[in-house]
This record gives structure tokens, C-alpha cells and sequence, in this order.
């Protein structure tokens, strides 16, 4: 008998899988599609030759993942690239706000008045960032804080909504940048705690960047994947689980899905009917002839490139999606440039280009023309260089990744108390309605992005109950 199954090789299935077999417990991974990867996996989806991410690209969160610090994925090949900066967010006079790894030049970019107001706001935190960034992704009882103090005072400014930090800020730069860092987890601006959003992905760029992988996203999990075999582990692909006898008998079981699928799966019945699921996005993947002739000179040298005129359309773009069940006509856009700095990923002088816009969950309809009008605005040529493009909506989302339920992509909706309190109000998230089985995906804490510290901290509660077993 397996001491735990994990059902999903997404990269918190595989890090759950990884830290159960450092400590010596006998592990299996089931994964439903072909390859290994969920939300990091990368495919040449345009022409031959540009490798493209089908979902995640740029890694924040995954460079400083406590997680994946542990582990020595570099050995299995994974190998963070930094563009000159982690983000830059244009504006129609051709000027930018940037997020750079220098605090001193991000807050010169918001202009005098804004520039002192920024740096009071990020300075007290950095120096405690790698003890806070443990702090805030192990929440909830999954480990003691290490600092209580950083991470109080952390809360007190991040917990109010956004709206109520960027009153420190006076002009549009600042406001607008900031408000499209909330908009990375699709929420509302005015939600709980989406100041502590927006600051944990500013200083996670102040402390070690916004890098992509080598060679695409895929990088990150095929490095896990190595290393937990390594371990003793093994996983197999194309196979669907549909009910828990479908599975080899184990003394535990670790669901990397969404809570929907655990309950259809597990016979837990109506235990999650109360989790929502969130707005979807409509993903755009190009093949460029050249890079993106922006306007803006720092957007071109961007990781990273924000795409919303103001605070205010940036807001109206995430309210349309969300609260209103619209598609908006100026859709905020979150955009990557991998071939900035990874020549593996195109031809020569060739380019990809990443870019999705928020659009309502299970929406049906066509994006591409808004996208490319907004980009046109900040891009003026972008539809020039368009070589080919490969579009991808909520269904197709969905029916690439079973997580993203109506092409929710943070696996649940970040707003409210679920941002804080997923997949349902417990001090024990990653429990489930049966003893033996446990839950690590992106709806348990500490919530979407690529950085598996859901399943470590899943990982956590497995080989407690494996250990007092034995």
C-alpha cells in the first residue's frame, strides 16, 4: 500500500508529491491529461517553433515561493531569466510607472509627489521579506509565525481594500500601477485584503524580480517532476480519475482540483456547494515578426507590461467582468514578453507575446478585437507584426484545465473572505470531510499563482496524520 496518492501534477499536486517523499513516504501521482504541468505548461500553440504558455509566464510568486527555495530545482534545469524589468505600465502620453528591482527608481517613475508615499509604504517590509513572505503563505495553522510582529503590521496595511491604500498616492501613475497589481488576482478593487495583494507582488519584485523560466513555465514542472522521481516517486499521465476506486489503495489521499471535482470525485456531496467560482479571462498567445513596438521606451524593455489607461478603467474593466457579467470595452490587460530574454522560445528575431483580459465566468464570446484596440492604443503597429495567434476563452480554458471552472483561472473567486478563507471557513483548509483525504489546489490558502505552497502546506497536515499512524 502507497502511503499517499496525489490526484493532479499541476505545481501544487507535484510540490505536495515532493515534500511527502523528502521525508520518506511512498508516493504516487495521477494526472488526467498527457503531460504534467495544470497551470504551468507550455506548448507551441501558433507556428512551429514558438513556444508559447498556455497559462502562467511570468513568476513572481515562484521565485520566492519558501517552497520552491527548498527544493534544488536548478539542478533539474530550472533557471529563472530576468528582463531588465519585472514590470512596466504604460500611459497614452508615452511616458511609464515602472516596478523595478530598485525601489528608488519604481518610485521616481510615479513623479515627486508620489515617490516618498511609496517608498514609506514598501521600505519597513523588506528587510523581514523572507521571513514574512513564509509567514504570510504558510497561513493558517500550517506553521507558527516566525516574525508576529512584521506580519501584524503587514496586516493592518494590506488587510483595509486597496482603495484605502492608494489614497496615499496623489497622481494617476501610482494608482493606476497599483491597481493593476490587485487586478492580477481578479478582484474587485475595493475587496478585503487586495492592499495586501498588491504589496505582496510589489515587494516580491523589489526582492527578487518577476522572472520567467527557461524554455517556458513547463521548466518549473518538468523540475519537479525530475525531482520526485529521483525521490522514489512516481507519476502517471492520461489517467482520469473519476471516483476514488479508480486510485491504488493508499493511506492517504491529496486532491490538486478544484473543490467541485474533489466532491463529485470523493462522494462528498454538497460539502462545497457554497465555494463561488470567479471572473474567467480570454487568453491571447501571438507570434510577432519583432517585439511590441510600445510607445512607452520602459515597456519595451519589460518583463512584465501592465496595459489600463487609469485606476479608474482598470476598475471599471474588473467590475464589468465580475460584478456586472460584461465583457468590457477597454479590458485591462496583463501582457508578458518571454522572448525578451529567451531566445529558445522564437526563431531568430522573431518574438512571443502573452496578453488575457477579464471577461465574465463562462463567457462565450470573442475578445481578440478589444485586446488588439487596446493594445493598438499604447502599441500603435501592434496588429502589423502579428504573425499568427492562438485565442483561448473560458471554455477552452476549462477544457484545458479542469481547475478552471467557467475559466476561473485562480481556481476561486480571490474577493471577499475566500481571498483569505478557501475553500470554505476553517483553521483546518486543506482537510477534508473524510480523514484520509486532503485537498492542496489553489483554492486552499495561500491561493492562485505558481509557487506550490499550497501543497507544501497540504504536505504538512498529510504526514502529520501519516506519522501518528504509524
Amino acid at each position: 500500500m502507497l502511503d499517499a496518492v496525489v490526484v493532479g501534477a499541476g505545481p501544487n499536486g507535484l510540490t505536495a508529491a515532493v515534500e511527502l517523499a523528502r521525508r520518506g513516504f511512498s508516493v504516487a501521482v495521477f494526472e488526467a491529461k498527457d503531460t504534467v504541468g495544470g497551470g504551468a505548461r507550455t506548448a507551441e500553440l501558433t507556428l512551429p517553433g514558438f513556444r508559447h504558455d498556455p497559462c502562467s509566464a511570468a513568476h513572481p510568486l515562484g521565485i520566492n515561493s519558501p517552497a520552491f527555495k527548498a527544493m534544488p530545482l536548478d539542478r533539474y534545469g530550472l533557471e529563472w531569466l530576468h528582463a531588465d524589468l519585472p514590470m512596466a505600465h504604460p500611459f497614452l502620453d508615452g511616458t511609464a510607472a515602472v516596478l523595478a528591482r530598485s525601489v528608488g527608481e519604481t518610485a521616481a517613475s510615479f513623479g515627486p509627489r508620489d515617490a516618498g508615499a511609496y517608498r514609506r509604504l514598501v521600505e519597513p517590509f523588506l528587510p523581514q521579506w523572507d521571513t514574512l513572505v513564509r509567514d504570510f503563505m504558510s497561513l493558517p495553522l500550517s506553521a507558527l509565525p516566525r516574525d508576529p510582529v512584521t506580519l501584524a503590521r503587514f496586516g493592518l496595511v494590506g488587510l483595509p481594500p486597496s482603495t484605502w491604500l492608494m489614497r496615499r498616492f496623489k497622481d494617476e501613475k501610482a494608482k493606476a500601477l497599483f491597481a493593476g497589481l490587485v487586478a492580477h488576482v481578479i478582484a474587485p478593487l475595493g475587496g478585503l485584503a487586495t492592499g495586501a495583494v498588491g504589496l505582496v507582488f510589489a515587494l516580491a519584485a523589489h526582492a527578487a524580480g518577476w522572472p520567467v523560466a527557461r524554455g517556458g513555465s513547463q521548466a518549473i514542472s518538468d523540475a519537479l517532476t525530475a525531482y520526485l522521481k529521483d525521490l522514489g516517486g512516481t507519476v502517471h499521465t492520461d489517467y482520469e480519475v473519476k471516483r476514488l476506486d479508480d486510485l491504488p489503495p493508499a493511506r492517504a489521499y491529496v486532491f490538486d482540483t478544484s473543490p467541485t471535482a474533489l466532491a463529485r470525485i470523493a462522494g462528498f456531496g454538497r460539502s462545497y456547494e457554497s465555494y463561488r467560482y470567479g471572473a474567467s479571462v480570454f487568453k491571447l498567445d501571438y507570434a510577432l515578426d519583432g517585439p511590441v513596438p510600445w510607445t512607452a521606451k520602459e515597456a519595451r524593455s519589460a518583463g512584465t507590461v501592465q496595459v489600463g489607461a487609469s485606476k479608474a478603467e482598470i476598475g471599471a474593466a474588473l467590475d464589468d467582468a465580475s460584478r456586472r457579467g460584461r465583457a468590457p470595452d477597454a479590458p485591462f490587460l496583463i501582457t508578458v514578453q518571454p522572448s525578451l530574454v529567451d531566445p529558445t522560445r522564437a526563431p531568430q528575431g522573431k518574438h512571443v507575446f502573452w496578453a488575457y483580459g477579464h471577461v465574465p465566468n463562462g463567457w462565450t464570446g470573442d475578445l481578440t478585437d478589444a485586446v488588439e484596440r487596446q493594445l493598438e492604443r499604447f502599441a500603435p503597429g501592434f496588429r502589423d507584426r502579428v504573425l499568427a495567434r492562438a485565442t483561448a476563452g473560458p471554455p477552452e480554458l476549462a477544457a484545458h484545465n479542469a481547475n478552471y471552472v467557467g475559466g476561473d483561472i485562480a481556481c476561486g473567486a480571490a474577493s471577499g473572505l475566500q481571498l483569505l478563507l478557501r475553500p470554505k471557513l476553517s483553521l483546518f483548509p486543506y482537510h477534508t470531510p473524510h480523514p484520509a483525504v486532503f485537498i492542496c489546489s489553489s483554492a486552499t490558502p495561500p491561493g492562485p499563482g505558481v509557487h506550490g505552497m499550497s501543497g507544501h502546506n497540504a504536505a504538512k497536515a498529510v504526514w502529520r496524520r501519516l506519522r501518528q499512524e504509524r
